[in-house]
C-alpha cells in the first residue's frame, strides 16, 4: 500500500490519510511529491487522476480522496469507525463535517505546521467555525468519555480533525479547556510529533502559501529551518 502526500508543512489533505495509518499502525510506504513551483504542470498527475494529493495505491488499485482512502482502510482494518453504533454515526457525520465544511478556517488560517500567528482580528466567520469545533470536540468527548472524539481508539474522525490541531497550535485558536485538552494530547500522539518534527525540516517554500499565512495576521515565530 503506497500513499502519495504533499509537503507536510502545508498539506493538510495529505495528513489525514497519513495520521490514520501511523496511529492505528497500519503498514504503507509513503512517497511525499512536493507542490509544484510556480506555474509548473503539477507532478501529481503521473499518478493521481484528479492530479491532487493524497492518493492511495494498492496492488493497482487507486483511490484519490483523503475520505475515501480512509473508508477504504476501515474496511481492511476494524476499529477504524468505531464499533457501536450510535459512536459511529457520531463519527461518520463529525468526519463528513469537517470534510465539506468550515471554509472560513482553511481560507484565513491555511495549515503551516511550523509557524506561530498573531490574528490581528477574528472575524464572524472564522469564529463561528471555531465555535463550532469546540462544540462538536466537546460533544464527542463527553458522549463517548474520551479520549478521542469516539470513545477510547483513535479513528477515521481524529484523524480528519488532525490538520486542526495544527491550526490552532500555528494561529493561537481560543477552546474551552476540554477541547484544549484534547490539542494537546494529540499534538502528543508520536504520529503527530512526527508530521511535526519532518515538516519543520523540510526547506521547501512556496510564496503563495506563506503569504496567506500571515494575511489576517503577523508572524511572530517560526520554527522551520
Amino acid at each position: 500500500m503506497k500513499l502519495y502526500i504533499a509537503n507536510k508543512n502545508y498539506s493538510s489533505w495529505s495528513l489525514r490519510p497519513w495520521a490514520l495509518l501511523q496511529a492505528r499502525g497500519i503498514e504503507f510506504e509513503e512517497v511525499l511529491v512536493p507542490f509544484a513551483a510556480g506555474s509548473q504542470p503539477s507532478a501529481f498527475k503521473a499518478f493521481s487522476p484528479t492530479s491532487k494529493v493524497p492518493c492511495l495505491e494498492d496492488n493497482g488499485l487507486l483511490i484519490w480522496d483523503s475520505l475515501a482512502i480512509c473508508e477504504y482502510v476501515a474496511e481492511q482494518h476494524p476499529g477504524c469507525w468505531p464499533i457501536d453504533t450510535t459512536a459511529r454515526a457520531w463519527a461518520r457525520s463529525a468526519a463528513a463535517e469537517m470534510h465539506s465544511g468550515f471554509q472560513t478556517l482553511r481560507s484565513l488560517c491555511p495549515m503551516n505546521c511550523g509557524i506561530g500567528v498573531a490574528l490581528e482580528q477574528i472575524d464572524e466567520g472564522l469564529r463561528a467555525d471555531v465555535e463550532r469545533i469546540d462544540a462538536l470536540w466537546r460533544e464527542g468527548l463527553a458522549k463517548f468519555g474520551g479520549p478521542y472524539l469516539a470513545g477510547k481508539e483513535y479513528g477515521i474522525v481524529d484523524a480528519f480533525f488532525a490538520p486542526v490541531i495544527f491550526r490552532v497550535q500555528s494561529y493561537g485558536l481560543q477552546l474551552s479547556q476540554p477541547a484544549q485538552s484534547y490539542v494537546e494530547r494529540m499534538l502528543s500522539l508520536p504520529s503527530m510529533q512526527r508530521w511535526y518534527a519532518e515538516a519543520l525540516v523540510e526547506t521547501w517554500r512556496k510564496p503563495e502559501y506563506e503569504q496567506a499565512a500571515s494575511a489576517h495576521g503577523k508572524i511572530v515565530s517560526d520554527f522551520r529551518v
